[in-house]
């Protein structure tokens, strides 16, 4: 038997579908896609839209066989989650703030240009 799908673009699943596919809420897939932690989507003409193998591809990301299986990757909650700075791990390079009462001591000079 042939495959009806054959021949025919991939399909796009709006926000609503793409929750019902995955067995998410609509809105925990906003956040995901607020958050960067969802599936790749795509915004054509002002509407968000998912390809099925992409919301496959992010299921797939959390694929376990055990719970002692590292699997592919880690699919995260739909919460924020802390955001590399560039300089992250180097020492900073300002001076460390001076107690407020010894700032209330010491008058006020103005550095050299």
């Amino acid at each position: 038997m042939s495959d009806p799908m054959a021949g025919l673009p991939p399909r796009f699943l709006r926000t609503p579908e793409a929750a019902r596919y995955l067995g998410l809420s609509g809105r925990t897939l906003e956040k995901h896609r607020t958050y960067g932690t969802g599936p790749t989507y795509r915004k054509i003409g002002g509407r968000v839209v998912y390809a099925i193998d992409d919301l496959k591809a992010w299921a797939d990301l959390g694929a376990k066989t055990s719970t002692s299986d590292p699997g592919k990757g880690t699919v995260l909650p739909a919460k924020k989650h802390p955001v590399l700075r560039p300089y992250a791990g180097q020492e900073r390079r300002d001076r460390p703030r001076e107690s407020s009462d010894h700032a209330a001591q010491t008058p006020f000079r103005a550095r050299p240009a």
